[in-house]
């Protein structure tokens, strides 16, 4: 196992990109699809917890995580070792038609950690927007309704029904219509004050029943609601501690499914479990992918018994639940319940109170907000002009990763930690010292 005893992180050997690393990007231009988001020229070698080295040699700390896929860090010894165990093995045999253990092992661990009492089952994907599809079609299946209700800023995934169910960026969107039908879309909470507690009334729910259910979707011909706990790629927003449960309430009242998108907030990352635990929610359906195998491809829905009730042939994936897949995920699993959940919680508020320290020093930080290792901070034109500024959040992006620390950008001027799970405190502080100075240069 490759390691970094010794070796200081991060560390710049050459200019960014270097030769091999152009020699690289050269022939991607050539080859690879224009559509993908490459934000900026880093071509990876190797990879070991929050650590990745490029194939010049250089080091970085990174705090994506693979957007939010390798939960338990890069390579981690015992996800690597079950992955090589099963190889060995079987590689695949389609669990659509086939049976064998570590899928039914995966599906009965998912379905006991699934939030409440009621019995669950599991149906597996490749990915979280192949999660997502296979939700909005139980959905339907199971009420025999044909509309779904969303929110702006949601993203869902880019296959049809997840990026009809999506409501984040144009370019989403733009040229690719027409988009499954009856998908109805309305306003996330973003720091709603009237559904602060649990036992107020939530203003950002009584919109759906005063505007959606009264003007353009009959409630008896809706399916279901479908929710991120926390929105993602819309900008890490956390709503209030009403707004969930009265999403459910309002579900149990119409007799519509709540689906919670758990893709990015599962799996740990919020310092529990599923997000929606936060908030004491069950959800009729919870999707999930990115962390729950540490990198290898495996999504899931995990649905209440009585609700997953289609038939055999309505639905299946060939590759979905893939044996080595499966045995990562079990791994992972292992790791997140016995170390880093915990360890989320902490170095989230670790990184959240460091960020507040830079938010006093630099006033175009706007906001800082957050749960667990699921954390944001907005950015601003000045102190007196809190309007979004994209292009200082993409600068300092940017600059960051010349000094060798990696970030993504969300929503419309934020910058996301999304760090492995495995993060330690003294790399939570090296991240900082390295953000103080790329936001010393822009002040």
């Amino acid at each position: 196992m490759w390691q970094f005893e010794g070796r200081q992180v991060p560390k710049i050997q050459t200019a960014l990109p270097g030769p091999k690393a152009r020699a690289l990007l050269d022939r991607d231009e050539k080859y690879m699809s224009p559509s993908y988001t490459r934000i900026y020229p880093l071509v990876c070698a190797r990879g070991s917890g929050a650590v990745i080295e490029d194939v010049d040699g250089n080091l970085f700390l990174d705090f994506t995580a693979g957007i939010a896929v390798t939960a338990t860090g890069h390579c981690h010894p015992k996800v690597v070792a079950a992955i090589q165990d099963q190889a060995a093995k079987l590689l695949h045999m389609s669990g659509t038609d086939f049976y064998y253990e570590p899928q039914i092992d995966l599906a009965q661990k998912l379905a006991e950690l699934a939030p409440g009492s009621k019995p669950k089952r599991v149906f597996f994907t490749n990915s979280g927007a192949e999660a997502l599809e296979a939700g909005l079609k139980l959905a339907r299946w199971h009420t025999h309704r044909s509309r779904a209700i969303a929110f702006f800023g949601a993203f869902h995934g880019r296959t049809y029904g997840a990026m009809s169910l999506s409501g984040s960026k144009l370019v989403h969107r733009r040229g690719f219509s027409p988009l499954v039908p009856d998908i109805h879309h309305v306003a996330f909470p973003r720091g709603c004050q009237t559904c602060a507690t649990e036992h107020s009334v939530c203003t950002c729910v009584k919109q759906i029943e005063d505007t959606v259910f009264k003007r353009v979707a009959p409630p008896e011909e809706v399916a279901a609601i479908f929710v991120e706990p926390i929105q993602g790629e819309g900008g890490y927003h956390v709503p209030a501690a009403g707004f969930l449960p009265a999403l459910r309430a309002l579900c149990d009242k119409y007799g519509m499914l709540l689906v919670a998108d758990e893709v990015q907030t599962g799996m740990g990352r919020t310092g529990k479990m599923f997000a929606v635990q936060h908030w004491n929610v069950e959800p009729d359906i919870l999707c999930l992918a990115k962390g729950i195998a540490s990198g290898m491809p495996l999504g899931a829905i995990v649905a209440r018994g009585d609700v997953m009730d289609w038939p055999p042939g309505s639905h299946a994936s060939t590759f979905g639940g893939n044996p080595v897949s499966c045995r990562a995920a079990l791994a992972t699993i292992d790791l997140l319940q016995s170390e880093y959940i915990a360890n989320a919680a902490e170095r989230g508020e670790q990184l959240r109170t460091g960020l507040r320290k830079l938010r006093e020093d630099f006033p175009f930080i706007t906001d800082v907000r957050g749960l667990g290792l699921m954390t944001a901070m907005d950015l601003g034109k000045s102190e007196s002009d809190p309007s979004p500024n994209p292009e200082l959040r993409d600068a300092v992006i940017q600059n960051a990763f010349r000094r060798g620390l990696l970030l993504l950008g969300c929503g419309e001027s934020a910058i996301r930690f999304c760090p492995p799970l495995c993060i330690t405190a003294h790399q939570v502080d090296a991240a900082l010292a390295i953000l103080r100075e790329v936001l010393a240069v822009r002040a």
